[in-house]
């Protein structure tokens, strides 16, 4: 239907006069509300876009703002990254952002620039955008927004919003908790890291997942080795890894990492999981085939989008009610062929020359 209640249209499609008859009102009172005019009552206003809706009518973006005061549109700032993380966290947010009737608009930041985030910010804002979701992995600094609509933080620390800031957390710190219990459940000594860049608040709480489970059973804590997400990264730390004899477990902050450590473990003739066992982190779709299939902890990204949105979603609709905490997202550990007890006796040797 057009915003100015015109009668035109396909034939049988509802017109202005429809509206007003349903709605008990007048079809200038229609077109007041379409175009967003003054004067009209909130009870009025209700009528006649409930009336619309249910004689089908398809308000156009514009007559929606207008009516509402409500763009129904949804920022998003985000790293510019084809990670899987972050990447698939996207996806999960788009997707509950339409099912529950609001449009995306994306703008990308870069790592490196500590000005990316507001600046992205600033060009939501003037596209009216009801509410933001900040989806940045990466710590840039003071990253407190100012800004008069609702804003979800996903996978920073608390606070990063500023005063109308609704958090969800990822998850990550109880999943990698999860990751290390297993090996330690399994029989071995300690585990040892092999976490990701710590300028990633994603691998802050992945290292701080695994503390916490060694702490937890007064086990010793290994020095940590920091990869950079990458399988590259996870092979150059496997080729060390297979000359420390006295490493049995191993829980690597991707699944990335992981396949590139357990490479490097077998061409030195470290053999997983009888010699080392290795869990990942992710899930990724390829963790199943590789050799041997990869334990992991499954990230929950279509469940913390869906409750992210939906706290929200209720912060902008209903701005007088006190928003409530998220719930926690579910945890779940997929148990593959890389992981077992550690070997009796003592690992062998790595294969030398």
């Amino acid at each position: 239907m057009t915003p100015v209640g015109a009668q035109g249209g396909s034939p049988g499609a509802p017109r202005a006069v429809d509206v007003a008859r349903l709605a008990g009102v007048s079809q200038k009172t229609v077109s007041r509300v379409f175009n967003g005019e003054r004067y009209v009552s909130a009870d009025v206003r209700e009528r006649v876009l409930r009336a619309a809706e249910e004689l089908g009518c398809r308000l156009n973006g514009a007559a929606r703002a207008l009516a509402s005061g409500r763009t129904r549109s949804i920022g998003v700032v985000t790293l510019g990254t084809a990670l899987y993380g972050p990447a698939s966290l996207l996806i999960g947010v788009e997707r509950a952002a339409r099912d529950a009737g609001y449009a995306l608009r994306v703008v990308n930041t870069l790592e490196g620039d500590p000005a990316g985030v507001a600046g992205a910010v600033d060009s939501l804002l003037e596209q009216g955008v009801d509410g933001i979701v900040v989806s940045e992995p990466i710590d840039e600094g003071e990253a407190s927004l100012r800004v008069d609509v609702p804003v979800l933080v996903l996978g920073a620390p608390a606070g990063c919003g500023g005063p109308r800031a609704v958090d969800a957390g990822v998850g990550a710190e109880s999943l990698a908790r999860t990751a290390t219990e297993h090996l330690l459940d399994l029989g071995h000594a300690t585990v040892h890291h092999l976490a990701g860049p710590q300028r990633w608040f994603a691998a802050r709480d992945r290292l701080q997942g695994w503390r916490t489970a060694l702490a937890a059973r007064d086990r010793r804590r290994p020095a940590v080795v920091e990869g950079d997400w990458s399988a590259s990264s996870g092979y150059a730390t496997g080729r060390e890894l297979a000359a420390a004899g006295d490493v049995t477990a191993v829980f690597a902050a991707n699944d990335d990492m992981a396949i590139g450590l357990i490479r490097a473990l077998l061409e030195a003739g470290v053999r997983v999981p009888e010699d080392v066992s290795v869990v990942g982190f992710d899930d990724l779709p390829v963790s199943a085939y590789v050799t041997p299939p990869l334990t992991t902890v499954r990230q929950p990204f279509d469940a913390v989008a869906r409750e992210g949105l939906r706290l929200l979603v209720q912060a902008i609709e209903k701005p007088d009610v006190e928003p409530e905490p998220a719930s926690d997202p579910p945890v779940e550990l997929v148990v593959r062929a890389s992981t077992a007890p550690p070997p009796t006796g003592g690992r062998r040797p790595a294969a030398t020359g």
